[in-house]
């Protein structure tokens, strides 16, 4: 990670030689105007926003995609048509729903969020169903002739199976979550939020406050997969790391 960070910045301080000044500022000016950026109340207020409607579609797209995922694994008829509905429809990029979005929702946080969990739907819903798949009969067998229901099959049988490709599931769906936020913001243009920032950067010519913007939704997507999402993979499947 840290030579992959190190690579990066090499990169963009050769660019920054190349190229004018005010077409690529320089490593240290663009950490300098972050740092500056971080003391405004304006720019932790669009972090702050953009951070909520991430948690909202992205919590939202974890609790169907698991639930849909798990359901799916003791209705096989239900688990073919979704998959099939999955795999037709996430050949669309989230952010195409928009306009139909805008129509019926209006200017406002919900297009942003529906779009987030879209994105992020997708992924966790398959990783769910496709590990459902690889639970051994003989297990299923066991707890049917032990009596369980379909509910006890869900919660000691297939949870347990699937918990590893849930985690990684949650993650991809996370990096997918994360784009779209950006772009969603970019594009609707409402309220405050990160792509929002970036967007106005760009219309008002302002490279600095470009790269500052791409800079900070660069530091934050990793930092939230590492500190939550990796720390969450490694207590839930700590037998695996010992």
């Amino acid at each position: 990670m840290a030579l992959a960070v190190v690579f990066i910045l090499s990169m963009w301080q050769v660019a920054a030689w190349v190229l004018p000044g005010f077409l690529m500022p320089d490593v240290h000016t663009v950490f300098i105007r972050l740092w500056q950026d971080l003391q405004s109340e304006d720019f932790r207020a669009a972090l702050g926003s953009s951070l909520m409607r991430l948690a909202a579609g992205y919590g939202a797209a974890l609790v169907f995609g698991i639930g849909f995922g798990l359901i799916g694994a003791v209705l096989y008829f239900f688990r073919e048509v979704l998959k099939s509905a999955i795999i037709i429809l996430q050949s669309i990029p989230s952010i195409a729903w928009v306009p139909i979005l805008l129509i019926m929702m209006g200017f406002g946080n919900m297009p942003i969020v529906v779009v987030v969990a879209i994105a992020a739907f997708f992924p966790a819903a398959l990783s769910v169903m496709n590990a459902t798949e690889s639970v051994q009969k003989v297990h299923i067998s066991a707890a049917r002739v032990m009596g369980a229901s379909r509910w006890d099959l869900l919660k000691r049988v297939y949870l347990p199976a699937v918990m590893p490709e849930l985690i990684t599931g949650a993650q991809l769906a996370f990096g997918n979550a994360w784009r779209a936020l950006i772009s969603a913001e970019m594009l609707i243009g409402f309220g405050k939020g990160l792509g929002r920032s970036l967007s106005y950067a760009g219309e008002t010519a302002d490279m600095v406050g470009v790269m500052t913007n791409i800079l900070a939704i660069a530091i934050l997507a990793p930092l939230i997969d590492q500190l939550l999402l990796e720390n969450l993979k490694h207590r839930v499947l700590r037998y695996q790391y010992v």
